[in-house]
């Protein structure tokens, strides 16, 4: 149900480092990780782009809609500074390079497509068909464990990347469990549901692993927090307390 690693660096370095940035994988890996999260979604060129937010602001300089810009205009930029002045100059990374380090390095990947509104389908499609592309050799040969799992809040973008890409493994993402999240879970072609663990119930998580899911959460900072989880069967989670939880916590 869960041939992947139990604990995940969330976006790559946690806190320790900027999101979804190469820096931020060089960190996790320094702190023993080779299992990250992060996030991807398409720049108006419809190239894939690593980035959490939609609009600019935040962790990148600049006003407006990621959709409004190219990716080598996005790749300019900085995406490292408002971390700390040790990662000025950390680009925005592209999709491709960025898995390609990650696959190199041996570090196992959850990409969560995170489209930009309104760009849900073609995204699923694009990353889809990427990864399967990255991984053919590993999906050939029946090495799950070694391709990327596909994991998404929207339903649209998982339903495009099951048809772009059937054998690329997907997760469905639920802030909580619904009464009909198996259904809709299955209707994916899931093979594991990804949800907020604050808003999980021991109930709730047998109910997910009766059925034969993989169960997985976000984002969990507290060590006996994360042993509670452990102790309900979740099969694995990310977490930004990468100085906390490492990759061997039990």
């Amino acid at each position: 149900m869960w041939p992947y690693p139990r604990i995940l660096a969330h976006r790559g370095g946690g806190t320790l480092a900027p999101e979804n940035t190469l820096a931020g994988v060089r960190r996790g890996m320094e702190a023993g990780f080779r299992a990250i999260e992060f996030d991807v979604m398409l720049a108006r060129d419809g190239v894939p782009v690593v980035l959490h937010d939609p609009k600019l602001g935040r962790t990148v300089a600049g006003r407006g809609s990621v959709a409004d810009l190219d990716a080598l205009d996005l790749a300019a930029r900085d995406a490292g500074a408002w971390f700390g002045p040790d990662y000025a100059g950390e680009p925005v990374p592209l999709f491709v390079e960025f898995a390609q380090y990650c696959k190199a390095h041996g570090v196992w990947m959850n990409i969560e497509i995170k489209p930009v509104p309104g760009h849900d389908a073609q995204t699923g499609t694009v990353v889809a068909r990427l990864a399967a592309a990255m991984f053919a050799d590993e999906l050939a040969e029946g090495r799950v464990e070694r391709a990327p799992l596909l994991s998404s809040f929207s339903e649209e973008a998982l339903a495009a990347a099951r048809d772009a890409a059937p054998a690329v493994p997907r997760a469905w993402l639920t802030s909580s469990i619904p009464p009909d999240w198996e259904a809709r879970a299955r209707a994916l072609d899931a093979v594991a549901i990804h949800t907020d663990h604050k808003r999980l119930t021991a109930a709730a998580a047998a109910q997910v692993k009766a059925a034969g899911l993989g169960l997985f959460c976000y984002t969990v900072n507290e060590p006996a927090r994360a042993r509670e989880l452990f102790g309900w069967g979740v099969d694995g989670l990310c977490t930004d307390r990468i100085d906390l939880i490492g990759p061997d916590f039990s």
